[in-house]
C-alpha cells in the first residue's frame, strides 16, 4: 500500500482511523499545517489537491512565500566518532562532508529501494 499522495511538488500522507471510518493526512516536510480526509480514496485527494490548492492561493493573497518541502538542507546529529571518521575519510578523497554525506544517503536509498523492488 502506497501511504504518500504527491500533488504540485507536495507530499501527502495517507492514514485510516478505523474509529471514524475516515482517511486523513497531512503535507509533510513543511512547518505549516495542511491537513485533509476523505471517506474513500477519491475524496481523500481531493481534499489533498484542495488543500495545497488553498494553502497557495493563501500564500499568494497575502503575498507570502510558500514553503516547499524537503528543500535540500537538514541538521544531521551523529557521534563525535563517525563526524571524525566522516571527516578523514573526506579529506583523504578531496571532497566535502556535504559530498560525502550524500554520497553516503545515495547509496542508502539505493539500497533500500533495491530490497523494496525486490518482491
Amino acid at each position: 500500500m502506497n501511504n504518500f499522495m504527491q500533488y504540485k511538488g507536495y507530499v501527502g500522507s495517507v492514514e485510516f482511523s478505523q474509529q471514524d471510518m475516515l482517511f486523513y493526512g497531512k503535507v509533510l516536510g513543511i512547518t505549516s499545517l495542511i491537513s485533509y480526509e476523505g471517506i474513500d480514496a477519491e475524496s481523500l485527494t481531493s481534499d489533498f489537491y484542495a488543500s495545497v490548492d488553498a494553502y497557495l492561493e493563501m500564500c499568494e493573497e497575502s503575498n507570502i512565500k510558500p514553503e516547499r518541502p524537503y528543500k535540500g538542507s537538514f541538521n544531521v546529529r551523529i557521534a563525535p566518532d563517525l563526524h571524525r571518521r566522516l571527516a578523514i575519510i573526506s579529506k583523504k578523497n578531496d571532497v566535502s562532508l556535504n559530498t560525502s554525506v550524500e554520497r553516503a544517503i545515495i547509496n542508502y536509498i539505493d539500497h533500500e529501494d533495491m530490497l523494496l523492488n525486490r518482491y
